[in-house]
This record gives structure tokens, sequence and C-alpha cells, in this order.
């Protein structure tokens, strides 16, 4: 079997992994629930991919993700509920639905009325199906969301009653209130440990005030912190240490330097 630029080549493999007798004895014995955390996973790595601007990993990344489609349709196939050509029937059904304003007879709305335009047509859609309809201002975002995305997302609709500040000083007022409530807890941890809960969602607010993406912004202080850290532990190995061997002064100096240096770079 040779490589193609076609999705039905990728669905022929996914087949013959899953046909019993010849298949991969790995790919055989997996279920919907052994490969979710595989979905998730490649999910992030796409962006990562995204975030560190590296195109040919991000085609990679995409050719994983795509994969993960194909396995569970074909899953889902073997069981008789659906396959992939259902999967993308009902996505182009669903994009051309919610967006009149490109295929239909709404042109010319603005980005706000596009926005109440999809979910008004999400609404329709539910009550359709049967399904009752979410309550609540804050209905319809899922638990199952990292907690930062869910947090902003749950802010954003707060928001959008009415339930939020006008000034992100506001907000940076609330951080310091909620920092001050840690330290006179810290002497009972759990207490501590809600209240840093509270510091986290109110550390979200602000960078949503911002126009930033709390996911996105942490995972480049990640990328951030762990550049830093690979400095220190690249002077600490010339003088002839590991980072255990050294003292907290010795590497906060060499993470003092590196921060110079990148700024340096910088200009």
């Amino acid at each position: 079997m040779k490589p193609s630029r076609d999705i039905a080549r990728l669905i022929e493999i996914m087949a013959a992994l899953r046909t019993p007798g010849s298949g991969c004895p790995w790919d055989l014995e997996q279920s919907f629930e052994t490969i979710a955390p595989y979905t998730l996973e490649e999910a992030y790595e796409v962006a990562d991919a995204i975030a560190r601007g590296d195109r040919a990993d991000l085609k990679d990344e995409l050719g994983d993700l795509l994969l993960q489609a194909v396995y569970h349709a074909r899953m889902a196939q073997e069981e008789g509920a659906f396959d992939f050509g259902d999967v993308v029937e009902g996505i182009t059904a669903k994009m051309i639905r919610r967006h009149p304003h490109v295929f239909a007879d709404e042109h010319g709305r603005t980005v706000d009325a596009v926005k109440g335009l999809w979910e008004r047509v999400k609404a329709e859609e539910k009550a359709e199906r049967g399904e009752a309809a979410e309550t609540g201002a804050l209905a319809g975002v899922p638990v199952a969301l990292p907690a930062l995305t869910r947090a902003l997302k749950l802010q954003d609709k707060a928001g959008k009653v009415g339930f939020d500040w006008n000034d992100p000083r506001a907000v940076l007022a609330k951080i310091r209130e909620e920092a001050d409530e840690i330290e006179a807890e810290l002497d009972r941890p759990e207490a501590a440990a809600a209240e840093t809960g509270d510091l986290l969602f109110a550390v979200v607010n602000l960078a949503r005030h911002l126009g930033a993406d709390p996911e996105g912004i942490l995972r480049a202080t990640n990328l951030k912190f762990e550049r830093r850290f690979a400095s220190i532990e690249r002077a600490l190995a010339q003088r002839g240490k590991r980072p255990q061997d050294a003292t907290l002064e010795e590497m906060d100096a060499l993470w003092d330097a590196a921060k110079e240096a990148e700024k340096a770079e910088k200009g």
C-alpha cells in the first residue's frame, strides 16, 4: 500500500489496522475510551506547533489529529453507528446551515451579528432534535474543557449579562485581594488551596480583559521557563555542576542573567 493525498487511503489503512486476524494487535484492542486521551493529546500538539510557528510540525500534527477522527469513525462503523462519510456529511451540513450569511441570503453581517446568528442556529438545531433548552446565563459551557478555557468562557457569558468589571485595574485589585486571602489561610492548606483557585480564576479574568487567551499565554510562559532553566543548566555544567549541586541563590542569579540576555537579544 502506498501513501496518497486522498483521504480514502487513510480510511483504507485504518480499516486494515482494525481487521481481525490480519490487523495490528494493538489497534484491534483499542476502544473509544482508550483512544480519547490520544485525541486530546494530538489536539494540544497541534496548538503547540502553532504557538512555536513550526509549519512543518503543524502539518505532521494535523495529520495525527486527522487520524484520530478516522480512528473513532472506524470504530463507530464497526458498531454500525456511523462511518467517516457520515461525519463529513454532518459537518458540511452544519457549516452550511450555520453560515447563511455566506451560503444563503443573509450577506453583509458584522462579526458581532454573525456570533449571535451562530448561537441562534445552534439553539434551533437543539430544538429540532428535541433537546431541552439549557437555561441560565452560564449554560452551554462544557465541563470537560481545560479549566483555564472553561473559566474564560464562563466569565464571557457572565459579562454578557452585565456581571463584569469595566476596567482591568479593578480586576488587578481583585487579584491582590485574592492573594491577601491566600496569605491569611496559609496555616490551613485546604483553605489556602481553595483561595488559590479563586486567584487563578481572577487571573484568567485579567487575561480576558487584556484580550489574551489564558491557555495560550500560560503555554508561552511554560516555554519561557523551560528555555531559561535550560540556560541555568548549561551555565552550571560549564562550572562542573548540576542543579542539585547548586544553591538557590546561585541558580537565581543565573536565571536573572538569562532574562537579561533575552532582553538584549530582543533589543
